[in-house]
């Protein structure tokens, strides 16, 4: 097809109906649908024909330029992911440019602050006379973010905000920081109970309600949910996602953060150095699996260990088969892991808040343990870390799409090497180690991404707190 129009596996696009000038492409054939990047989504209008309105921030490292787009809604259907989660997505019809043609698309709106492109061209969109060349890049020419540099940027919303802290533990040293820091600030704060919350999957109204009540619209949730939790805990969030909340952390970085396999690929994938890992099914690869870390002493690991829990280090080859087939016999899913001997028992947890290391500690096992965590007994004091060490726990975090995270990292005769990411860190520690106000970074952090404009309850139900629901 000589005269066939040629697409790259990225392109620049621009959608003139929806006012963006210029988004990153990723053309995928092996996808069917088309997606675009979209948090706020909220459905107004007539039910028979509604229009949909979201918010999309264009530039993946620029949080703070957003567009507010509204498009007629053709439809809202169940969405496969590449991750194999589905995913109920409003589906909008607009026209896409990319070089000097322009023509009729349906996209998909979701959330890809995971992703590097905003937008995913999928098969269905890519018409008869197109040809794509997956080695090409851009075969439509570049455009540039420049042409958002008169857009209005995003400012921190200066009207009290309503909080939810979703948890199942009010009264720890965590969430009566974070309520403690929002109400100093002039928000309401509510704890929801995430296991006494049920939900209702409406396409027109979603709801979640507490102990059988509707509850109220919130301006932002903020998950500190458990790890017993986690499957339902990102249910419920995606639930509060729905009806219009900011998340602080979204449920897909949440469960990609918990998955530690998972978690470990995405942060190779992303070239972040960790410790050697390895996993298998067969119990014939017992032997694969010692070698492949370098032979023991090493670490064996539940996929859902917590705070030290389920972690075992094995000093012998002969300790380590025992310790793999025990695992093995309890049906258990484990990770094998090279233990770096030189860090001697100390780790750093790095505290990022949007995309920033906020505050780091350096946590040291009691003698005789390997594991550093405070839960097990391990100290804590204050460290100054690396520019590099600074680098790679932003990385961590951002390849896994959190936008709080607790980042511990180890260091070797070879560098840093990146052990575990947390979705859910404690303040505890490192507020009184480093002596700074995180929590009021985070409430700060979230008034600069919240809604400008407050979530709209569909209906004339009277808004209620979590307290009112609970009498």
């Amino acid at each position: 097809m000589a005269d066939a129009f040629m697409l790259g596996w990225e392109e620049w696009a621009a959608f003139p109906k929806l006012n963006i000038p210029a988004v990153k492409a990723k053309v995928d054939t092996g996808a069917r649908t088309s997606a675009l990047h979209a948090v706020s989504v909220e459905p107004f209008g007539p039910l028979e024909s509604p229009q949909v309105r979201f918010v999309l921030h264009p530039i993946p490292d620029k949080p703070e330029i957003e567009v507010v787009c509204s498009a007629p809604a053709v439809d809202r259907r169940e969405v496969i992911s590449s991750n194999g989660e589905r995913e109920l997505r409003w589906v909008i019809e607009t026209s896409v440019r990319m070089g000097d043609r322009e023509w009729p698309v349906e996209l998909t709106l979701t959330n890809r602050e995971t992703m590097m492109y905003r937008m995913l061209l999928g098969r269905q969109a890519i018409r008869e006379d197109m040809m794509v060349n997956p080695t090409l890049s851009y075969c439509q020419g570049e455009l540039s973010y420049d042409l958002y540099k008169d857009f209005p940027k995003r400012r921190p919303v200066k009207r009290p905000l309503r909080i939810a802290i979703l948890t199942r533990e009010p009264n720890n040293y965590s969430s009566q920081r974070l309520k403690n820091s929002a109400e100093t600030r002039g928000h309401v704060v509510e704890m929801i109970n995430t296991a006494r919350c049920t939900l209702a999957i409406d396409a027109s109204d979603p709801d979640v309600y507490y102990d059988g009540k509707p509850l109220p619209h919130y301006d932002a949730v903020i998950p500190r949910i458990g790890a017993s939790m986690t499957s339902y805990g990102m249910a419920v969030l995606r639930q509060f996602s729905m009806m219009g909340a900011y998340c602080l952390n979204i449920p897909e970085a949440i469960g990609a953060s918990r998955d530690k396999l998972y978690a470990h690929q995405v942060l190779a994938r992303a070239g972040i150095q960790m410790p050697v890992t390895a996993f298998a099914h067969s119990p014939k690869d017992t032997a694969n699996l010692i070698s492949h870390v370098r032979g023991a002493p090493l670490v064996v690991k539940l996929l859902q260990s917590t705070q030290g829990r389920g972690v075992v280090l094995a000093e012998t080859r002969k300790a380590a088969e025992s310790v793999i087939d025990a695992f093995r016999g309890l049906d258990a899913n484990f990770i094998v892991q090279e233990f770096v001997k030189e860090a001697d028992g100390a780790d750093i947890r790095c505290f990022v808040v949007g995309g920033k290391v906020v505050a780091a500690m350096m946590r040291q096992a009691e003698s005789g343990e390997f594991r550093s965590n405070l839960h097990r007994g391990g100290s804590a004091k204050r460290v100054r870390i690396t520019k590099e060490e600074r680098s790679s726990a932003v990385q961590a975090a951002k390849a896994l799409g959190l936008s709080v995270a607790g980042v511990d990292m180890l260091r070797s005769s070879t560098g840093s090497k990146i052990l575990e990411v947390n979705s859910s860190p404690g303040l505890e520690g490192v507020e009184r180690t480093s002596g700074k106000d995180v929590a009021g970074m985070i409430v700060e952090y979230i008034e600069g991404h919240v809604r400008q404009v407050p979530p709209r309850r569909v209906g004339k139900r009277r808004s209620r707190t979590a307290e009112e629901v609970a009498e």
